[in-house]
């Protein structure tokens, strides 16, 4: 009999492709890990009120408690908003954080929608009666910075920079020690929410350490592609959870002071995707046709300096030779210069700011012209990749029905966004021009 042969699907492995001593890290960590027990989260388990910051609450029920950022009696104490989701059966603690930094606005808005009566009311999804473990959702962390629009504290510092902190150091390394202490020590998983710094957008992405096990669980349970495998910066809440050996990630969408809502969109997709995994709220997980795992990546920077004409956003799709960006400059009229993509790839962060000079980052660059075509599938009309989850709900599927590309390469300097640079104030209050400017981070 005639008829087609069935062609059996070849999975898309290429982990070889990954630098062979991060590769050997993370295969040899996963090789090691046992799946732990917990047998206070079994359903029989004994299971009743939680303590947070003084405050009772009790299984099945929302408290919202006010955690001060500093303990004082003179001057404003920042308190911040910690809603706490305690559920009726035994489970984990994860902890969702957003607005570390305050001028990024993806966190508190995905952290506010999730807490609306569309998710938290009698049979949605977070119903803490139908809830397994605790959820806690801050909004903003970074209380002073939100309300004065800046990323830092007012002592100029990032207290992504802090971590663990000191209860007796300078202001906010004091928060840190705070945060720490009341949100960190006794969680099971933590879930960071960010947005680039000013200047720039990122398409949506996860950053972790792929060779902390929980953490690469955490990582693809979120359910996205875009998969930064970078060691956490000095300071930063990643790097100190991860030496807890508490499972973190950091998620990455859209733009300092402004709102991206398919960034937000994904957040919240990414969060209640994550607690599924995590067995604590009902519903099948949801994973995307593939992910890519990158080590490393490239940068399109400007050849000349003038005003920068963006032609492309975070998410484009771009082909080798492909026009990103002109530079123009009002004292040569006439003159203009165009970037393009040195080869086919995914700009993952893209430049706002149109004032620049030459050799300043336009693009952070995926270079992905082995796998072009699995991209392609989720690509618009205007030639933007389509992150699970911006669209709503996905097609569910299995882990193993899922590809994934890693992607060879080092981060610049050490560090994800290092060419993103700008000055900060060192230990010292002084202030200097080191890039160590990272939006998560």
């Amino acid at each position: 009999m005639g008829g087609k042969k069935k062609v059996k699907k070849t999975k898309v492995r290429v982990a070889l492709e990954m630098p062979k001593s991060r590769r050997m890290a993370i295969e040899e960590a996963m090789a090691s890990h046992q799946p732990e027990d917990h047998p206070e989260w079994d359903r029989g388990a004994e299971w009743g009120d939680v303590r947070f910051y003084r405050k009772r609450i009790k299984p099945g029920t929302l408290r919202t408690v006010k955690l001060p950022l500093l303990e004082v009696e003179l001057g404003d104490s920042w308190p911040i908003p910690v809603t706490v989701l305690h559920g009726v059966r035994p489970g984990p603690t994860v902890t969702v954080l957003g607005a570390i930094h305050g001028d990024e606005l993806t966190g508190p808005s995905a952290c506010t929608h999730l807490l609306s009566n569309a998710f938290t009311d009698i049979a949605k999804e977070l119903d803490p009666k139908k809830l397994a473990g605790t959820i806690r959702i801050v909004p903003v962390v970074n209380l002073p910075g939100y309300r004065a629009k800046s990323r830092y504290f007012p002592d100029g510092r990032d207290l992504n920079r802090q971590f663990p902190g000191d209860l007796k150091g300078p202001t906010t390394r004091r928060v840190a020690a705070q945060i720490v202490r009341n949100l960190i020590e006794d969680s099971d998983a933590i879930i960071d929410l960010h947005s680039a710094a000013k200047g720039r957008t990122n398409m949506p992405q996860i950053r972790a350490d792929l060779a902390h096990v929980g953490t690469n669980l955490l990582a693809k349970s979120f359910g996205i592609e875009i998969i930064l495998d970078s060691k956490p910066p000095k300071g930063s809440l990643r790097k100190l959870a991860n030496s807890l050996d508490i499972p973190s990630i950091t998620y990455e969408g859209g733009g300092a002071n402004l709102l991206d809502h398919e960034s937000v969109k994904v957040a919240i997709y990414g969060v209640l995707n994550s607690l599924r995994i995590l067995k604590m709220i009902p519903g099948k997980p949801n994973r995307p046709k593939f992910r890519v795992l990158a080590s490393g990546s490239s940068w399109i920077r400007a050849g000349e300096g003038g005003l920068l004409d963006m032609f492309v956003t975070a998410g484009t799709l771009m082909k080798n030779g492909e026009v990103v960006a002109s530079i123009s400059d009002p004292a040569t009229p006439g003159l203009t210069v165009d970037i393009v993509a040195p080869e086919d790839g995914l700009v993952i962060g893209a430049a706002t700011n149109p004032f620049t000079s030459a050799g300043m980052p336009v693009g952070h660059f995926l270079p992905i012209s082995k796998h072009l075509k699995l991209l392609k599938e989720q690509i618009d009309e205007n030639g933007r990749f389509i992150t699970c989850g911006s669209q709503g709900e996905p097609s569910w599927r299995e882990e193993i029905d899922v590809d994934e590309v890693a992607l060879e390469g080092e981060w610049s300097e050490g560090g994800v966004d290092s060419e993103w640079t700008s000055s900060k104030i060192n230990d010292d209050g002084d202030t200097d021009g080191i890039g160590d400017n990272e939006e998560e981070n």
